[in-house]
């Protein structure tokens, strides 16, 4: 075992040094990868290698190996693994959890096929075959999008195969492959977690869905060079993200990254017919775009059933303009280089149950993506939750509504808008409630946070509070934020909490982790339901997201919420026992 540079199988004596392997061309054994245009994309950036391993490499060449231990593959923080020179006739399929790997160099042994988990290593960057027995290569390598070496002389390769690598280098096999490759079944759908089998009204529950779309201006090849074209293309994605999102039918939708153009021509018209109307807001930008430039700008919409809720008011929370409009932090660096540069936002809506009368508070909100900037995001949620806090104190005194019983309408599931509304069956409607304060309204948190369960994000939403000299801060001035600490009077839990968080809210080979959450008030609401785990199976053969089964890099959260009622006290008439005259 080393940490150091390694031999490779090449090097060999008895290895031949033709490298049949290149990028775009045959003139020399390795060609540098061109290099990539940054993407702007809204999700955290990992690595699979952060643990402060002291060695990432393990040379086990030479050793005349016919089969490979199960521990070898407990050793996930790897980077370079080196067999060559062995005996082994199959790899298992335990390699795939390898997915560190940027360097694999299997040469001189007697492999005659690698197995299909092969395409979980998409870090790979370098391949080493060499004076194997392999006739052909598996279509599941076609997630390997950042070899740039592929050594496969010595081997009875097929001939098509082989001319394309001749011809025209790693990259243009990798694609062919990907590109033609029929990709895993279909994974059975998520379970459903019930977590309270006590029996509910029906009207005391509603749904909450929550999910990151990402925007066709983001879901370019270069960022995911591991998903097939067809599976990337938006004209594909649009119809899965809205078959989903008709599927799961929650009672409230919380979108982000929507752009205008999806959302006026696609999104609110075709779910109209399902009983929706939407709330949108794009992100800062727009407006100092051409009209055209700025339909594709992205922000958070909120869709909501017409039938069950009234929509009272609506508030867009841009983070930058409200934070350099703080008389606290006017005269602060930080929020200038830092806080306003970022356009981000957040988008309140409050409702009132048609039938019950109850009212709720729902903040949909897409926090800044870059890990380096940890203090911008608790500075976003600060703002978030110190404006919520404000419009909340308001709704608590909204008056009362008083059109609750007009005739709705609601589209059928016909194909011309105006021509099939009926009339909606709606039942009697209760009084609107009223609130003592605005803590006491039901609030629910949701979108994509950006940020893990061990942040100051997270921390924030959770305590209540959040400390002036929390690590995520830095030395970073933000006025009284890094004077006084943060802090908001919602007693908010994540939902998904209730089962330890999810494996994962998104998934790439270079992260997986979880940075969605449906927060809400456990004063006023109680989880009885939640959408469960992708199937483990499915995903040991998947290296990421988007793909032909999931639109987007991350998964669709949904929680079901009740109402928690005030139970009220029977008033009790003391017993005296039997009276008597006192005049007795």
């Amino acid at each position: 075992m080393y940490s150091g540079s390694h031999a490779h199988a090449r090097n060999h004596p008895g290895v031949s040094k033709n490298v049949v392997a290149s990028g775009g061309n045959t003139n020399g054994f390795v060609s540098e990868r061109e290099e990539k245009e940054k993407e702007e994309r809204h999700r955290a950036i990992g690595t699979l290698n952060e643990s402060g391993q002291v060695w990432t490499s393990l040379d086990l060449g030479g050793q005349s190996l016919k089969v490979l231990a199960k521990p070898v593959f407990m050793y996930t923080f790897l980077t370079r693994l080196f067999l060559c020179n062995n005996k082994i006739s199959y790899l298992p399929h335990d390699i795939g959890r390898l997915r560190g790997l940027s360097h694999l160099d299997a040469s001189a042994n007697q492999l005659t096929e690698l197995p299909a988990e092969i395409g979980m290593l998409s870090n790979l960057r370098e391949f080493l075959l060499f004076d194997n027995q392999l006739e052909t290569l598996p279509m599941e390598m076609g997630s390997l999008y950042h070899l740039e070496v592929l050594g496969i002389e010595g081997n009875p390769l097929d001939e098509n195969m082989k001319s394309i690598i001749v011809e025209e280098g790693t990259e243009a096999l990798i694609k062919t492959l990907r590109e033609n490759a029929e990709g895993p079944p279909a994974p059975a759908d998520r379970d459903w977690l019930t977590l309270d089998e006590n029996p509910i009204p029906d009207e005391d529950k509603f749904t909450v869905l929550s999910y990151n779309t990402l925007c066709d201006k983001y879901a370019t090849q270069s960022q995911y060079g591991y998903t097939p074209s067809g599976a990337l293309h938006w004209e594909h994605r649009k119809e899965v993200l809205l078959d989903e999102i008709r599927a799961r039918n929650a009672d409230i939708c919380c979108l982000q990254e929507i752009d205008a153009q999806s959302f006026n021509e696609y999104f609110r018209p075709n779910l109209a017919h399902n009983d929706y109307k939407g709330v949108y807001w794009q992100k800062g930008r727009a407006r100092t775009m051409s009209e055209k430039d700025a339909k594709l700008v992205d922000g958070c919409a909120t869709f909501y059933k017409n039938s069950k809720w009234i929509l009272l008011d609506k508030q867009l929370i841009d983070f930058a303009n409200t934070a350099i409009n703080r008389p606290d932090m006017k005269g602060e660096h930080d929020i200038f280089n830092r806080v306003m540069p970022r356009d981000d936002i957040g988008v309140v809506t409050f409702f009132e149950n048609r039938q019950t009368g109850d009212r709720l508070i729902v903040a949909n909100l897409h926090v800044f993506w870059n890990p380096v900037y940890k203090d911008v995001k608790v500075v976003q949620i600060a703002i978030l939750m110190e404006q919520i806090t404000k419009l909340a104190d308001r709704y608590a005194s909204w008056p009362a509504c008083t059109d609750k019983e007009k005739v709705l309408f609601r589209y059928t599931n016909g194909d011309k808008d105006g021509e099939d509304e009926v009339e909606a069956n709606i039942p009697e409607p209760a009084p609107s409630k009223s609130y003592e304060d605005g803590s006491q309204i039901p609030l629910i948190v949701s979108g994509d946070f950006n940020s893990t369960p061990d942040s100051g994000v997270y921390a924030l939403l959770a305590q209540g509070s959040l400390s002036s000299t929390h690590d995520d801060l830095g030395d970073h001035k933000y006025g009284n934020f890094t004077r006084d600490g943060m802090k908001h009077p919602f007693s908010l839990k994540s939902s998904y909490s209730n089962i330890g968080e999810l494996t994962f809210t998104n998934y790439t080979p270079e992260y997986q982790g979880v940075i969605d959450y449906i927060w809400y008030s456990t004063n006023a609401l109680q989880v009885t339901g939640l959408l469960g785990e992708i199937d483990k199976e499915y995903i040991q053969k998947v290296p990421g997201f988007p793909n032909y089964h999931f639109p987007s890099d991350h998964l669709a959260l949904q929680s079901e919420f009740a109402i928690k009622r005030r139970k009220e006290k029977n008033i009790v008439e003391p017993d005296f026992g039997p009276q008597r005259d006192r005049r007795t």
